[in-house]
């Protein structure tokens, strides 16, 4: 008989996926919970939240564990889980470690350290892994999703690996078969190369408080009227979070001025600027891009003509160093 590590008021061990869409977090959280029920014999649930179902927008799925027999009576997102798996580290800015439980257990896809992650977190008194799964799956040739997938069958002993691969294989054998070894070997991958670091306890007036963690985001310090200050089509909105590990790379001395990339990119990430030709006539010259605005689709790579714009795995900086902001009229730089 299977037991669980740990259990809530409620009698279930939490856990939550933050992700964005693209990832797999929805298909893992649904895998996850199969795991559990089928292979553990434990009792449970599992569900997603998300908006427009595109690249990019915020995705979590929340899976529910429990002893065999208990009643489940409760499908409300899990605001206190015992594990979070953020499948993007950038996610981290934005609350996905919120409300983790003393003593819980978040991982993180980041190619940086555990301690880097506690120290840029703040998180306290859990456990904190990191796994480079972006990196992983891009050498594999597959999806973010398994490699975080062995990462959390590795911090939740009670879940069985060898029956993870049996649902790996019976999820994806129908509709893509030849993808079933490579996401078994990535999944394996991220079970063996997870690395993790115990952060700090809290101090005594701190664990008072994480006793009962709030999320950062709530009633009390939420925009009044629940007006959205950063809507999508202002020149405050920031898609740098969306990428999931790559983006398009310029190289000025081969580029052509076409603006091929500028009719494909859905946007507004190229920035241009007015300038005579060598005749003297006046035309339109690209500058650069301003990678605030990109979000990792990579269309302007697949209509360059002239390999001007190349494929690069992300590396921390580069996005800020290479930005060439654009020129709004009326808005100061």
């Amino acid at each position: 008989m299977t037991v669980l590590p740990e259990v809530n008021q409620l009698g279930f061990f939490e856990i939550r996926l933050e992700s964005i869409g693209g990832l797999g977090a929805n298909l893992a959280g649904k895998m996850l919970a199969e795991a559990g029920i089928v292979g553990a014999g434990v009792d449970g649930v599992s569900f997603s939240s998300y908006g427009s179902e595109k690249k990019g927008s915020p995705v979590k799925a929340h899976i529910r564990f429990c002893e065999f027999g208990t009643p489940i009576r409760d499908t409300s997102p899990i605001e206190h889980p015992h594990v979070i798996g953020i499948f993007h580290e950038a996610l981290l800015a934005s609350g996905a470690a919120s409300g983790i439980r003393p003593g819980g257990m978040i991982l993180v896809n980041s190619a940086h350290s555990a301690q880097r992650i506690i120290e840029q977190s703040d998180v306290r008194g859990c456990t904190v892994a990191v796994l480079d799964a972006t990196r992983i799956a891009m050498e594999e040739k597959n999806k973010v999703n398994m490699a975080m997938l062995g990462g959390l069958f590795r911090l939740c002993g009670f879940l069985d690996p060898a029956f993870m691969k049996d649902v790996i294989a019976k999820s994806l054998g129908k509709k893509y078969p030849q993808a079933v070894e490579q996401a078994i070997r990535v999944f394996e991958r991220g079970y063996a190369e997870i690395q993790t670091m115990e952060s700090l306890a809290p101090a005594a007036e701190e664990s008072a408080a994480a006793a009962a963690p709030e999320s950062p985001f709530g009633y009390l310090n939420q925009p009044l009227g629940g007006v959205v200050v950063t809507p999508g089509s202002s020149l405050l909105k920031d898609l740098s979070i969306s990428r999931s590990g790559m983006l398009p790379a310029f190289d000025p001395a081969t580029c052509i001025h076409c603006a091929q990339c500028d009719t494909a990119c859905p946007d507004l990430c190229f920035v241009w600027e007015e300038q005579p030709d060598k005749r003297g006539r006046m035309q339109m010259f690209l500058q650069g891009i301003d990678y605030q605005y990109c979000k990792g689709c990579l269309k302007c790579v697949e209509a360059c003509p002239t390999d001007s714009l190349s494929r690069m795995l992300e590396e921390e900086g580069y996005a800020a160093a290479n930005r060439v902001k654009q020129r709004f009229d009326f808005v100061e730089a």
